[in-house]
């Protein structure tokens, strides 16, 4: 009878592979040229810049909802297949507007990446 032959796979994790790992040689940061770092300077503020208007839809997305429940106390008696607006509204609404969002977000660092 012939024995199969075990063998151990491991996680690129494990303290194994990085031990191996390490024994190559250190890893370092590698260093940017005077002109590309004021380039990914620049380009980092632009993109911290253009962040905030989305930042800002985020909340006003997830803090406005209990707003529109408080001035429209109604949205509760109102039902779609049996299920209060107001819940479909929490469930629902947010994650495809967050998709959107952030979709609208990326294009314009990608945009801004291009045009720097």
């Amino acid at each position: 009878m012939s024995r199969v032959r075990r063998v151990a796979v491991t996680s690129p994790q494990t303290r194994f592979a990085h031990s191996r790992r390490r024994s190559r040689g250190r890893w370092r940061v590698p260093r940017l040229q005077p002109a590309e770092k004021d380039r990914a300077t620049e380009l980092y503020r632009a993109q911290r810049r253009h962040g905030v208007p989305a930042l800002l839809c985020l909340f006003v997305l997830i803090f406005g909802l209990p707003g529109a429940f408080a001035l429209f106390p109604g949205l509760d008696s109102v039902r779609l297949l049996g299920i209060p607006l107001s819940w479909l509204m929490i469930a629902v609404l947010p994650y495809p507007a967050m998709a959107l969002l952030a979709r609208w977000q990326l294009s314009r660092a990608e945009r801004l990446e291009d045009d720097l």
